[in-house]
């Protein structure tokens, strides 16, 4: 049998890019008669987990085809693309948005990537980040294998094609085993899908079910606010060190390991990225962020005229700190609902320039009033201080900060573009150096307490790395390939 995988080399100039961090919007779905349109529409719904790049792969029973490039999915997307997907198959579909760090924002990244092994052709969808990627890419790069992306995702190909993985009686789980770190990944082969979470349960993956002319077709996706834009039922979540098999049989589940002692689900989930329609580890995501604001309300009151949130991830945690204050709720931060997220933004410019474009401040609601303004994070910190300028410059007499999450002062190492220490403003700075660079007449980050005490599960089954610096597995230098302690890596 042949035992090559058959990929393009990645012309180089003797550097390799930076590796990406990956995390993005994922969709299974198997025995839809229109699988490729629906996957469509849970990409729409997923949007605001990636904005670089979107995909979708279809297979016909016995090949697979794609259709994938840069942009939001509108742009990605055509009717003449959508027919050409369904008139190849609609035996199953899968489908990812993708949002990167800038070194990873090139179109050989863009995803499903869709390969042919020696068994056959694979379609590959990964939200997450492996921390032991580099050590595996070295590894088959001395075997003489060629890779060409500079993504993460791809070395989970090459374990499964590769002789090690492919001699055992479960080729899939032997090569999720091989891998550290966080990973939320759906496998397209032309007779099933095959979904998987790690062991920690870093990122978000649920099952569902939708009802297609009398049968039920099941579907994996990142969120089930794409359950809800599909029409589809929640069945469950997909449990850490699971594999669950989409096919004509229905669904079929396997452990390919066992959960991990203590769970690493990311918090900032819950602060942030998921979608507040979305119930996310088992927990509404909107009622969480409420239940956020209340809680630093208590932490952090402070005399003011209204409470306004900053557009539009701070809206739930603003009602909740006007609710538990009693101070009055207004909007006066009008977004531009055509500009893209600017967290999201792979450089720092893109973002500066996205903020004026986004926001417009209500003059006559500020103007000579006493705000607290209520946003969920802070990252480097120049993007808010941009927004209070604004503020400011609209007449705003006082300016009283509240964010809904501790500080950020640790990079992440499993999916968020938290790359460095030194790109994080409160990484060295105490909460007063902070409010002076914003130019806010107080400051105040929700404590890590109280953000845990928001949260439904115990506190030890949630990672909070980036707020504490405390990780739950080595991680390898990004640089350096060395790899560091779980203690030692919050100093990269």
């Amino acid at each position: 049998m042949d035992r090559t995988i058959q990929l393009r080399v990645l012309p180089t100039d003797g550097t390799r890019p930076a590796q990406p961090k990956e995390k993005c919007g994922i969709f299974g779905i198997w025995g839809d008669p229109d699988a490729a349109r629906t996957a469509y529409l849970a990409l729409f719904a997923l949007q605001h987990r990636g904005q670089e790049s979107a995909g979708i792969a279809v297979s016909n029973g016995e090949d697979l085809e794609g259709h994938l490039g840069m942009g939001l999915v509108r742009d990605v997307f055509s009717a003449s693309d959508l027919n050409r997907l369904a008139r190849f198959g609609s035996a199953g579909a899968i489908g990812h948005n993708r949002y990167s760090t800038a070194g990873g924002s090139l179109i050989c990244n863009t995803q499903p990537l869709i390969e042919r092994t020696g068994d056959g052709p694979v379609a590959v969808a990964h939200n997450g980040n492996l921390v032991n990627a580099e050590a595996l890419r070295r590894l088959f790069a001395e075997r003489g294998h060629l890779f060409h992306t500079t993504s993460d995702t791809e070395v989970m190909i090459h374990l499964l094609a590769s002789p090690d993985q492919r001699e055992t009686p479960d080729p899939l789980a032997a090569s999720m085993r091989r891998l550290q770190g966080a990973f939320s990944v759906v496998f397209l082969f032309p007779d099933r899908i095959e979904a998987a979470r790690d062991p920690w349960g870093w990122r978000p993956l649920v099952l569902g079910e939708l009802e297609r002319d009398g049968r039920l077709c099941p579907v994996v996706v990142s969120e089930t606010v794409a359950l809800d834009v599909i029409g589809a039922r929640f069945v469950r979540e997909v449990e850490p060190g699971e594999i669950v098999t989409l096919s004509d049989a229905g669904v079929e589940s396997r452990q390919f390991a066992e959960p991990a002692d203590h769970l690493a689900m990311c918090i900032f989930e819950h602060v942030y990225f998921a979608s507040p329609a979305s119930t996310v580890f088992g927990q509404n995501v909107l009622g969480a962020r409420e239940e956020m604001g209340r809680t630093l309300a208590r932490e952090a009151p402070v005399d003011a005229d209204w409470v306004m949130p900053m557009p539009d991830s701070g809206r739930s945690a603003a009602n909740g700190y006007a609710h538990e204050s009693g101070i009055p709720y207004r909007e006066a931060i009008v977004p531009n609902r055509y500009v893209g997220r600017t967290f999201i933004k792979p450089t720092q410019g893109e973002r500066e320039a996205a903020v004026r474009l986004k926001l417009n401040i209500v003059r006559e609601i500020v103007e000579g009033k006493r705000l607290i303004v209520v946003d969920d994070s802070i990252v480097r910190g120049t993007t808010t201080r941009l927004k209070m300028l604004q503020l400011r410059e609209a007449g705003a007499r006082e300016i009283h900060l509240r964010i809904s999450a501790p500080p950020i002062r640790h990079p992440c190492h499993f999916g968020v573009d938290f790359a460095c220490k030194e790109q994080l403003i409160a990484n060295g700075k105490s909460v007063e150096e902070i409010r002076a660079f914003l130019g806010v007449d107080s400051l105040h980050f929700l404590s890590l307490e109280g953000l845990l005490g928001v949260a439904r599960h115990d506190p030890q089954a949630y990672c909070t790395g980036c707020f504490s610096g405390e990780y739950r597995v080595d991680v390898e230098h990004p640089q350096t390939g060395e790899i560091r302690s779980k203690e030692q890596a919050r100093m990269f």
